[in-house]
């Protein structure tokens, strides 16, 4: 089947809070060339972002602080090519982090968090936030998220938000996090080579119904390090039997690890996109599994 042919319906469904999402996404940090990077050209990603949309894509990712510019923001760009928002289309956002004009970060207080809800709201061109992912900064495990989290649990009673997810958080906080509000998604960190901690997180969502996000599921947070040339090869030998790159083994690997896993792999690239989606097709054996997962 040609690539083109392949949609994001491939990968399958998930219910997210009350709505039901393709599992394959996208995520709109690349909009603008990430934090840093390169200005990207404003009508060829609104015409990816509407592209993407054609081909089933109904979950973006995105955050107030993903800009690499004031003339570019992520939000922005979905505004212009998005909206009006189609019914079935779940645009999730992310706050506690955030950056000021200069793109320096900060962190906000709970008080902040409406200032910061607010932000997405005007930018994105909404009345209510469809989900809000509490980010916690990544040395946070130990810490309590009550005040924080409360504080969106009283914007969502409020009508702001729908619904609520947490990022970033261990099997405790998440369990925390539910004696305040439902969470219907969690977002870590994870992909191929994750260590056991990551690993239980996903099993708790999965054990929950509760729907597990994971960002690096390609380019993995660290890289490859402690990858030994043997398990490269194994990867690379896999992806080469399904006549795919790396990256969509890699992906297509995180797909497997349950139904309840949702994938928002970003990118500027309209053949990436496309690459992205054909992941959705590619069925991984037992045996393929058990070689990519052997240390």
């Amino acid at each position: 089947m040609a690539l083109e042919m392949i949609t994001a319906s491939a990968a399958g469904t998930w219910t997210l809070g009350d709505r039901t999402v393709n599992r394959l996404g996208y995520g709109a940090l690349r909009l603008c060339g990430g934090f840093d990077g390169p200005p990207t050209d404003r009508d060829a990603m609104i015409s990816l972002l509407r592209r993407a949309v054609e081909l089933g894509v109904n979950h973006i990712d995105t955050a107030a602080f993903y800009f690499s510019s004031p003339e570019c923001s992520a939000n922005a760009l979905i505004r212009e090519a998005l909206a009006p928002y189609r019914e079935d289309l779940v645009v999730a956002t992310k706050v506690w982090p955030g950056r000021d004009a200069a793109g320096e970060w900060w962190w906000a207080d709970p008080a902040q968090l409406r200032g910061q809800v607010e932000d997405n709201l005007r930018q994105l061109g909404r009345d209510h936030l469809d989900l809000v992912n509490l980010r916690l900064p990544g040395s946070a495990s130990d810490r309590s998220l009550a005040e924080h989290f409360g504080a969106l649990a009283e914007l969502r009673e409020a009508g702001l938000i729908r619904h609520l997810g947490v990022s970033n958080v261990t099997v405790d906080q998440l369990a925390e996090a539910q004696t305040l509000a439902p969470v219907v998604c969690v977002q870590n960190a994870f992909g191929l080579g994750s260590t056991p901690d990551r690993h239980e997180v996903l099993r708790a969502c999965g054990e929950q119904g509760i729907a597990f996000v994971p960002y690096y599921a390609i380019a993995r947070e660290g890289g490859d390090a402690g990858a030994t040339g043997e398990y490269e090869d194994r990867l690379l030998a896999v992806a080469r039997e399904h006549d795919v790159s790396p990256a969509q083994i890699r992906l297509a690997w995180t797909l497997h690890q349950g139904d309840h896993v949702l994938a928002v792999p970003g990118t500027a690239n309209p053949r990436h996109l496309i690459a992205n989606l054909a992941v959705g097709a590619i069925r991984l054996s037992a045996e393929d599994l058990a070689r990519l997962q052997a240390q």
